[in-house]
């Protein structure tokens, strides 16, 4: 991601020390993306509450309190993180560019390995370059786009990658990729990848009730429903750990020492 980062301009905001990379679970063959951005400075939401309705005389029966959904706080190595990349392994690394929806945008002699180069160019330009959570793409006439990909997101991603190609980046920085899970496995005996202690769970966006509760909205006898949420709102350095993937499971693992100066 550093040497991409350096080498393709339209990436070049991104600050790496406010990025953690971690895998996820995801099995080859299963549906699920390979990878995901996730923001962690995504702007508090509107206070709201959650509410429901009566099948028949669609009037309000119960509702929760009220809450604003907030980014939880990733602290590694004493910097604050802005997002989290995530990887599904093994699907990951069985991806490729043959049958897949990329092939028509890249070269027919491409080696079939560049899929997985442009899934990581795919989730480095999900980041917004004014630091506001994921990139938000409009409509002709200004107007955001309701989802996460452009009308030309893929085509700009597959451009891209052509684009760091194209600067001949150091092959052996590329070798990981030309394996497929397996392969990996033999070649360096196992796959080791950063998680969270509560995997498979990790930094999610959470609800936080609203002190003191604005007036009640004009809802008649509506019985207030428990809001819980017990995700974590606080991750640091302690919250991480190595574990090794296997094709259907995973285990944790030591961290190694370091080597001596």
């Amino acid at each position: 991601m550093a040497d991409i980062v350096r080498r393709v301009p339209a990436l070049s905001f991104i600050d790496l020390s406010k990025v953690l990379v971690f895998v996820r679970p995801g099995r080859t063959g299963a549906d699920g993306a390979y990878a995901s951005c996730h923001s962690l400075c995504v702007p508090d939401s509107e206070p709201g509450y959650y509410f429901w309705r009566d099948r028949e005389s669609g009037a309000v029966t119960r509702r929760t309190d009220w809450f604003v959904t907030r980014s939880p706080r990733v602290c590694v190595a004493g910097q604050d993180l802005q997002y989290l990349v995530s990887f599904a392994l093994p699907r990951f690394c069985d991806q490729s560019l043959a049958r897949s929806r990329k092939a028509s945008l890249y070269n027919p002699a491409l080696p079939a390995w560049v899929a997985k180069l442009d899934t990581i160019v795919h989730e480095l330009y999900h980041m917004d370059p004014g630091g506001q959570g994921l990139r938000v793409f409009e409509r002709a006439d200004g107007s955001p786009l309701a989802g996460l990909h452009g009308a030309h997101f893929f085509e700009d991603v597959a451009r891209m990658v052509n684009e760091y190609l194209d600067t001949r980046p150091d092959a052996e920085l590329l070798e990981f990729l030309q394996h497929d899970f397996d392969g990996l496995t033999a070649r360096y005996g196992g796959v080791v990848g950063t998680t969270f202690r509560q995997f498979p769970s990790y930094p999610r966006r959470y609800r936080q009730l609203l002190q003191p509760q604005p007036a009640a909205p004009q809802l008649g006898d509506v019985r207030i429903q428990d809001l819980h949420d017990t995700a974590l709102t606080v991750f640091s350095d302690a919250d991480l750990q190595l574990r090794e993937f296997m094709p259907r499971t995973s285990r944790p693992v030591a961290a190694p020492v370091p080597a001596a100066a």
